[in-house]
């Protein structure tokens, strides 16, 4: 039996639905090119592997680029993005209570997210969710993110846990194959942003309601 100290979450598609604002984004970056603007339901399908990927599959996914092309999206991607973070972006329902139980019980709460760190705690900041986190952990620059295992496994770290003292909640195949690779503990949030299936996750490790979590103190 193993004694939970510590729960890190992924961010964009876990803890909150950001995608409205990304797509907003990636669709003014996109209208800079003459290129056609893409729905919802394509923009959530890109999200996950970092800000860089989602405008290279939106590039690709409306004409293709070059590394030129790719900078310069890139930079205006951030730009528009940045002035509307949180315009259409809140927690997923139930989220903030689930987040006050945790605490309440002094489990300390991290995140791991492949968002670049500046946003991400400018966004936790904004939704008011900074208050739970010891942990807001990011994509830097030239680091390894996830499906590497080293981001959780620093976050981990700086928590004050072992890999086995500690869940990890996320919504996509990178997020299990980062615990995977960490040897972590893993819960699905099944109406995140799953782009793919993943038999290797049972049943009782997902869920799709954070008011009924799911997410056990001992396993």
């Amino acid at each position: 039996m193993h004694t939970l100290k510590a729960i890190i979450f992924d961010l964009d598609g876990t803890l909150i639905h950001s995608a409205p604002d990304l797509q907003a984004a990636a669709n003014k970056m996109l209208a800079m090119y003459d290129r056609p603007p893409l729905d919802l339901s394509v923009v959530i399908s890109f999200i996950g592997n970092g800000v860089e990927m989602l405008v290279e599959r939106s590039l690709d996914a409306t004409g293709g680029y070059d590394a030129p092309l790719k900078q310069s999206a890139l930079e205006a991607f951030l730009t528009f993005y940045k002035e509307n973070m949180t315009t259409l972006t809140r927690p997923y329902p139930g989220v903030v209570s689930a987040l006050q139980t945790f605490s309440d019980t002094g489990i300390r709460l991290g995140i791991c997210t492949n968002k670049p760190s500046g946003p991400a705690v400018e966004i936790c900041d904004r939704l008011d969710l900074a208050k739970f986190f010891d942990v807001v952990s990011g994509t830097e620059a030239e680091l390894p993110r996830k499906p590497d295992p080293t981001p959780l496994l620093n976050c981990i770290k700086q928590l004050g846990a072992a890999p086995d003292e500690v869940i990890y909640v996320g919504d996509s195949a990178v997020d299990y194959q980062t615990t995977v690779n960490a040897a972590v503990a893993f819960r699905l949030f099944t109406d995140g942003y799953l782009n793919e299936p993943l038999p290797a996750v049972g049943e009782k490790d997902r869920f799709d309601d954070w008011s009924a979590h799911g997410i056990p103190l001992t396993w």
